[in-house]
Parts: structure tokens; sequence; C-alpha cells
């Protein structure tokens, strides 16, 4: 009986490692086509959301889920509208771009600083101070960025200030999108708003970029075939796959497991696509890391999860 117990929770912290290590392999993807293929960040942002927000909606009919009230309720409409643009086309489009300027182990590491970011903003709205466990994770996070980034020298970047911008930038836009549809997912189903919001995100960009315009990429079987993973085992897969697990394990554990996400990222940037990875970047991804444990493990008054 027990051993059947563990079996099953084992299925459902699978389901969110899983996710983590195909999110972490997307981006290496996405490192490899931007700079052997040419492919543009700005034209792989349009198409995943695009794709990714139409087939989301189509499951989401087919299982008989409403997929059209939350537009006639104005002020959800509204922000739904600033969700898919604010939130999910500039997580997704800040985050490529920093693969662009740097490489997929890096800006993964960076993009991790979101949850003390999120840590900060709730410390200033709820107007209290920092407990011992924040200012430990805080201080986690800040000393990790500054080894990542500067690799110990104050007085030099070992990464480049667009890297540097963009990675950060992607952290905060990580941060933005984990708080600001609270509310939406609270009253509407969440394949339904990360469908719309992938559709209204990919909508927008298409001013930005024509999805049916690749100038100069190399196209190939590797090359489509990593678009295809990107998109469907990248993103679908990966999202119905964590969603699955954090109904049956919790979100705080759920995004521990989901951690393994820049592991795999710097493992096979550095095996694959040859990324120098020092002792530096190790400490700081570390850190980064560590910081994450600290804000989402729970003890007994409190827990917190990003």
């Amino acid at each position: 009986m027990i051993f059947a117990f563990w079996q099953i929770m084992f299925r459902w912290y699978l389901l969110a490692i899983v996710p983590g290590i195909l999110w972490g392999v997307s981006g290496a993807f996405c490192q490899y086509l931007f700079q052997v293929k040419q492919v543009s960040p700005e034209w792989l942002v349009t198409n995943r959301l695009l794709i990714s927000g139409i087939i989301l909606l189509a499951i989401a009919g087919a299982a008989k889920k409403d997929i059209w009230t939350v537009w006639k309720h104005r002020k959800d409409a509204l922000q739904l509208l600033i969700f898919g643009i604010a939130g999910m086309a500039a997580v997704q489009y800040t985050y490529f771009a920093a693969i662009h300027a740097s490489n997929a182990a890096t800006a993964t590491v960076l993009q991790y600083v979101g949850p003390g970011m999120i840590c900060v903003y709730l410390i200033i709205r709820n107007r209290k101070a920092p407990t011992l466990k924040e200012l430990l994770a805080l201080s986690m996070a800040l000393i990790g960025t500054f080894l990542l980034v500067t690799h110990g020298n104050a007085g030099s970047l070992s990464i480049s200030n667009l890297a540097v911008f963009w990675g950060l930038t992607s952290a905060l836009a990580l941060a933005f999108y984990s708080l600001q549809p609270l509310q939406l997912l609270k009253k509407w189903s969440s394949v339904v708003i990360i469908g719309w919001a992938m559709l209204i995100g990919g909508t927008a960009f298409c001013f930005v970029q024509n999805p049916f315009q690749s100038t100069n990429v190399q196209w190939d079987l590797s090359s489509l075939a990593m678009v295809a993973f990107i998109i469907l085992l990248g993103s679908l897969f990966s999202f119905y796959a964590y969603l699955i697990s954090v109904q049956y394990i919790g979100a705080a554990k759920a995004s521990l497991l989901a951690c393994v996400e820049p592991l795999a990222a710097t493992f096979f940037a550095v095996t694959w696509l040859n990324v120098p990875f020092g002792v530096y970047d190790w400490m700081g991804t570390v850190l980064i890391l560590a910081m994450v444990l600290v804000l989402t493990v729970k003890n007994n008054k409190e827990a917190f999860s990003g």
C-alpha cells in the first residue's frame, strides 16, 4: 500500500521535473537557432506564442471549457490584455533576447533572480520589515548575480552590458508575469487564460515581426525539429505537465522541482554548445538557486512561492 502511494507520488514529482528539463533544453535549442541558423528572437517569439495560444485554446474548447466569457467582463478583459502583452510576450521576448546576447545558461540563471524581485515587491507592498529568511535569500540573489556577471571583479563585466540588461529585464518580466494574473487565474481556467495570453502576445508581436517572414534563416530538418520542440514540448506539453503537478503536489514543491531548468540549460549549453562556464558562474548559479530554495521552502508559519 505504502509502495503504491510512493509510486503515484513519484509520477507527480516527475511531472514537475520534466518541464524544467524541457525548458532547459529549449533554451539551448534557442541559442543554437539564434547563433547558427540565424533565427531572430522576434520571429521565434511571435510564432511560439501564436501557435501555442491557438492550440491551447483549441484544447480548452474541445474539453468543453468556456473560452469566451472572460471577454464579457470589462475589467478581466483589460487585465488579460495587459497580461498577454506586458506579461506573456515580455517574459518570452526578454528571455530570448538575453539568450541572443549571451547564452542559454547565463540567461536562464539570471531569469531566476525573478523570485527575489517578487520578494522585494511583497515586502514593499505589505509594508513590513524583511524576515531573516528573506534577507538571506536576497543576499544570495545579489551575490550570485554579482559573481555571474562580473566573475568577482567589480571593475569589469564577464558578459556584455546588453546581456546583463536583458537578463535582469527578463527576471523583472518573470516577476510581473507571476504576480499580475493571480486574480484572473483564481476566477478563470488557467488553460484559457494562458491560451489567450499567448495568442494576444503573439498577435501584438506580429507588429514587430511578420510570422511568415524569416529572412536569412538557414532552414533544414534540424532547425525545423528544434522549432517544433520549442513550441510543442517546451511550451504546450511542459505547461500541461507542470500544471498537473501543481494540482497534486502543490505550487511550492512543483516550483522547486522545476528549478532543474537552469541546470538543464547549463548542462546542454556547456556540453553541446561548448559555452564556457567557470567556477564563478557555477557559484553564482548555486547561490541564485539557493535563493529560490530559501524562498519556496515552507516553514511552520509561512510559505513563499514564486
